[in-house]
């Protein structure tokens, strides 16, 4: 049993590297990974690696062919602008349902997240912001009692965070601005602007998404 546990959490480990390096495009659209590669990078044997992989595959990031070599998936729109529906979706209904269930006690948590968000933006600090902002959506979801949607958020939005880390560098200024607007309106507890204000936010993918592509072409499938 320990054995299994600790096998797992391998896993988990080898998975967790690969999807921050293809979200963070350190593992570019097109490249060619092997499980030999990455097994050798992160000190771990090839099995974790493999499993890994065919997680990443199932979530459309990697292609795996038999007799040819395992690629980083390029950006489809169609996916980018499923994932977006699909989070929509989620969020909206948790962010209505912490608007009821927020306490005194959360709001504290959700100012440090901004504040550190500042920083963060401030700093330049791309991946900082990344992660931070993500983690202001997770608590939301948390507070509104449903962490589970999270995970199944997490699960599609690497096809917008490929596009929305590339935007960051200017980007940055503009979710945080969405930020203080959506907290706020959960401060006043009025759901209804709330999911306003997380709408938009959410949307402005779809504003740049142009501009991304036109840029950073090669990233994209045709």
């Amino acid at each position: 049993m320990p054995a299994a546990a600790n096998a797992q959490s391998t896993t988990d480990q080898v998975f967790e590297s690969l999807h921050s390096a293809i979200v963070t495009l350190e593992l570019p659209p097109g490249r060619r990974v092997s499980e030999a590669e990455i097994a050798k990078s992160l000190n771990v044997s090839r099995q974790p690696v493999r499993d890994a992989f065919y997680r990443l595959s199932e979530l459309g990031f990697l292609r795996i062919r038999p007799q040819r070599a395992t690629t980083i998936t390029c950006i489809s729109e169609q996916a980018l602008r499923d994932a977006r529906f699909i989070r929509v979706a989620l969020e909206a209904e948790c962010l209505r349902s912490a608007a009821e269930r927020l306490t005194d006690a959360d709001i504290p948590v959700l100012e440090d997240l901004l504040t550190q968000q500042q920083k963060a933006v401030a700093a330049g600090e791309r991946l900082a912001f990344h992660l931070l902002d993500d983690q202001f959506h997770r608590t939301i979801c948390d507070i509104a009692g449903h962490p589970v949607a999270w995970n199944l958020i997490r699960d599609q939005k690497v096809h917008l965070d490929r596009v929305r880390y590339l935007s960051l560098s200017s980007g940055a200024f503009c979710a945080f601005g969405d930020h203080r607007e959506i907290l706020d309106s959960l401060i006043a507890r009025d759901a209804d602007r709330a999911e306003a204000r997380l709408r938009i936010h959410l949307s402005r993918i779809l504003q740049i998404l142009a501009q991304v592509r036109a840029t950073h072409s090669a990233y994209f499938e045709d």
